[in-house]
């Protein structure tokens, strides 16, 4: 297996993010690419160890008004059929699902997750997630889950918080990568969100981020070192 691992980016936050931490430290070679902003993401290779797609704002069935998500569709099946480590984060997730025929998008009534939210361990989950934990959230879009996936994790808001398919592949509603630091962000470019059903408010947010964030930094890494265990 290879060093390489593709990052798939929607937009341009600094990469400071625990994705990027983790594979630094592990001495992998981050290959992070934009498709929105023109880059290809070629083929899988003998190089390639994994790939990650991130969050972002664009709604994964308008292919007709956002092009790239066509090269974006085209990588997740050739990576599928390579049977490439695969993860995807909140729009990468419900990337992921729409590929493989499950419905995604918003929902009729709109509830908001903006801030750090439990999620509970279904019992699929042995051995990715053994207890509930607080994880940061920012999406009111969602995603049926698809044939043949796995749920393993889930929410009162929203049934899809976490799922499987196969033995490489993750889908992940929330977002484990973001930092303190990465949220401080969020907290200032997303300011409107804060009037929506569901939403927390700062202070709310501000609390449950100093609560949590360690441990969910140290269930990330975990993960993300079994998911790329072999490789490291």
């Amino acid at each position: 297996m290879g060093r390489r691992v593709l990052l798939v980016r929607h937009g341009d936050e600094p990469a400071d993010d625990r994705v990027v931490t983790w594979l630094t430290q592990a001495g992998f070679e981050i290959d992070s690419r934009k498709p929105f902003a023109g880059d290809s993401l070629g083929e899988p290779d003998e190089d390639l160890a994994g790939t990650v797609i991130y969050g972002g704002l664009f709604n994964v069935y308008e292919t007709e008004k956002h092009s790239f998500l066509k090269e974006e569709y085209r990588w997740i099946d050739a990576c599928l059929k390579a049977d490439v480590p695969m993860l995807g984060i909140c729009q990468g997730a419900q990337q992921i699902a729409y590929h493989l025929g499950a419905w995604a998008g918003p929902r009729a009534v709109e509830t908001f997750e903006f801030g750090y939210y439990r999620i509970d361990p279904t019992p699929a989950a042995a051995g990715f997630l053994d207890a509930p934990i607080w994880v940061t959230q920012a999406h009111y879009h969602t995603f049926d889950l698809p044939e043949g996936a796995v749920r393993l994790a889930s929410n009162d808001n929203y049934e899809n918080q976490a799922y499987r398919y196969g033995d490489k592949v993750y889908g992940f509603q929330f977002h484990p990568e973001v930092t303190i630091e990465g949220f401080r962000r969020w907290q200032e470019s997303k300011s409107a969100v804060y009037s929506r059903p569901g939403a927390q408010t700062r202070e709310e947010q501000d609390r449950a981020m100093y609560k949590h964030d360690a441990a969910q930094a140290k269930w990330f890494y975990e993960f993300f070192g079994t998911l790329f265990g072999d490789a490291a």
